[in-house]
Formats: structure tokens, sequence, C-alpha cells
């Protein structure tokens, strides 16, 4: 999909003027890529290769890192995994693992270091992975990248018991925030970790549920921004809790700060953050399908609308079970292809972007560098990284 085709309203020639053609495509995209993903995780037989003895160990542990967005990769994969494979899983920011390398890298269990970077050059990114060849004794690592010439992917080459996982260039976000990136390396390492299936049909369906947001929910996401919202609220379960801090990063970080932005569990609200909640404050609910948890967020959904403090309180949902409301959208079709949790966070992401997207241009911002102060960037900077062990 083209930055023309996918205005969510607005001109092309109003997303480009408006700094954010780079966002628009990068987000529209993504329906496109995942098939492409798929087929590139598939058919490499290296990487099968490479995980077939790991999997078949009882005692691995599998480790998931990355920073701020990459970090929420991991996040968001963590509870399938742990659901899946019979070894102990953590899902561990870089950004606590190189200030702490005592606390998380002195385990003696075989560890599978899973590390997410878009572009492969994150300080932390690095220096965890000199870190774990320093610290744990019997460690391997998955590296999922979309830079070629990324500090990842080139030590990748002379690094043993290591495999790279590159991902199409066009997974390689241009833009400030990360889009295709946080959807393109989440279904990779779902697939070559065996928690989502690469069938060809499913991840078309995926496709089709995410052009479903970007084409038939943009009336309804324009009217969501004409409230001028000023805070936002994410709540999900399960894997959908780690999407909720993905979905909470990328309003505070399009935003610029102007709109505050908090993720949750559906429970977890009740105790303190509720107290958030105000006429200006939208709230979003990534509705599980687990059929157990589901009636938990259902209870919170009615008590949100019934309080009536929250200036609007939206449910996604991917199941027609609950009261028809204006502000609840349903995939249509999706009660033919239910899906996990894990497989939703695809098409849930697509609206949490473009919600983003188009709350910065109501601000005046430019999403593609959103940050007007210039001290945020693109890839993270100003980042000491000291040798472990020389202030002990």
């Amino acid at each position: 999909m083209t930055v023309e085709e996918f205005a969510l309203g607005r001109g092309a020639a109003q997303i480009e003027a408006g700094g954010a053609a780079h966002t628009a495509r990068e987000i529209a995209q993504q329906p496109q890529l995942w098939p492409q993903v798929a087929r590139l995780v598939a058919g490499d037989a290296r990487l099968a290769g490479f995980l077939a003895p790991l999997r078949g160990d009882a005692l691995l542990r599998v480790m998931l890192t990355g920073a701020g967005t990459s970090a929420y990769i991991g996040e968001c994969l963590a509870p399938a995994l742990l659901r899946t494979l019979a070894c102990r899983v953590e899902a561990v920011a870089t950004t606590d693992l190189v200030a702490n390398p005592a606390t998380w890298l002195a385990s003696p269990a075989r560890t599978l270091l899973v590390s997410f970077a878009r572009s492969g050059n994150s300080p932390e990114s690095v220096a965890v992975v000199e870190l774990a060849e320093q610290l744990l004794a019997r460690r391997a690592h998955l590296i999922v990248t979309c830079n070629r010439e990324g500090e990842l992917y080139r030590r990748a080459a002379a690094m043993r018991d290591t495999c790279a996982l590159l991902l199409p260039p066009a997974t390689n976000d241009q833009s400030f925030a990360m889009t295709s990136s946080f959807s393109c390396m989440l279904l990779a390492a779902a697939i070559a970790l065996g928690v989502m299936p690469a069938d060809a049909g499913r991840i078309a369906q995926l496709g089709e549920l995410a052009m479903q947001v970007l084409e038939s929910w943009d009336t309804f996401m324009h009217d969501l921004v004409s409230t001028k919202f000023e805070r936002v609220v994410y709540l999900g379960s399960n894997e959908l809790k780690g999407l909720a801090r993905e979905a909470s990063l990328k309003m505070l970080e399009l935003t610029d700060g102007q709109v505050v932005s908090m993720a949750d569990s559906p429970l977890g609200l009740r105790h303190g953050p509720k107290t958030m909640l105000n006429a200006r404050t939208l709230v979003v609910l990534f509705l599980s399908n687990d059929a157990y948890t589901r009636r938990y967020e259902l209870d919170l959904l009615q008590e949100l609308r019934r309080d009536a403090v929250a200036g609007r309180v939206v449910a996604l949902s991917n199941r027609t079970d609950l009261p028809p409301h204006a502000d609840t959208r349903v995939l249509a079709g999706a009660d033919s292809c239910r899906l996990s949790d894990l497989e939703l966070c695809l098409p849930y992401v697509v609206f949490a972007q473009s919600l983003a997207m188009l709350r910065s241009l109501s601000l005046g911002l430019s999403p593609d560098r959103p940050n007007v102060a210039g001290t945020v960037n693109r890839v993270v900077q100003g980042v000491s990284i000291y040798p472990f062990g020389s202030a002990r």
C-alpha cells in the first residue's frame, strides 16, 4: 500500500507536507511485508538447523532482549513461549541487562539470547551481546535485525553459536518510531521459535485484518483524534500486555510527550493507575481471545463504561460475543479465523500506530521526526558503556 492509498482521510500531499511520509508508508506496508517475512523464515534451513538442538534442551534458558520497542517484542513473545517450550523464558530489556549484568547473566544454564534490533547499532544491544560472551559459559545467540549494515549483524558472522536473521530492507524503518520493524521482527521470531504458524493462508488473514483497520476504521480513528485526548491508557493481558506497552510508547513518541500514555493489564488498572482517568483520557482495551482471561476484561470494560469517568473507552475484539457499542470495534469475519493473542498483536498494533500518527499530525508535529527539541534520536546516542567489573 502506498502513501497515496493510505491517507486515513488525508490527501497524500497533506501527509507529505505534515512530515509523515515515512511513518505512513511504513505503517501501510506491513500487510504486504508479513508474507515475505514468513516465507523468509520458513525457508531458512540454516536457522532451522541452528534452533533444532536448542529446542530439545529441557534445561535451556531463553532470554528475549532489546531496547524500547524491541524490548516489547520479547514481552509479546514470552507468554506464548512459556506455554509452548518446557524451559525458562524471560523478557529482559537490554537497558536492564547492561546496568545489571551480574543479576541477569550469571546463570549456569545454557542460554539462548534472542536480540531484537531494528538498526543493530544501539549501544546497549551491542554491549549485551559482548557481556553474554563474557559472562555466560554456555550461550547461543539468535539476532533478529532489519539492518545489513548494523553492528550486530556484522559481528554475528565472526561469533560462534550464533545465527543472524536479516529481514527484508523495507522493514528497516526510516521514520523515528518503529512500526514495520516491530511487527516483522515479532512475526519472524514467533515463526522461528515455533509459536506461530508460517501457513500462507493464516498470514494472509492477518494481513486482511490489518487492511481492514487501515481502510475501514479511518473515520473512527479521526473521530477519536477530534476529541483532543490528552491521556491514553492501553490495556492488555498475556501477549497483549506487551503490545499495550508498545502502543503506549508509540503514542508518547509520536506526540513528543504532549499526550501522556501508560500501559497496564485490565486487572492491574484498578490497583492505583485507574486514578489517571478523566474526561480527557482515552482508554483502549485490546481484548484477549482466551475465554477465561476475557471474562475479567469484559467485567472491566463494563465497569469503565458504567463509571463514565474516562472520555472514551475503546474495545478492540476478534470475537462478536460482546454487546454492540459505538466504541467497540470487531475485526469483521474474525470469528471464522479465531486468532491467538500473539497473532492478534499484528492487526491491533496497526490501529495503535495509526492512531498515534494521526494524533501527532493533529498537534502540528511531524511524525517522521516528532521530537522538536532534537534530544531523542532514531538510534539512541549519548550512552557510555563501561567495562564490567571496572567499578567493583
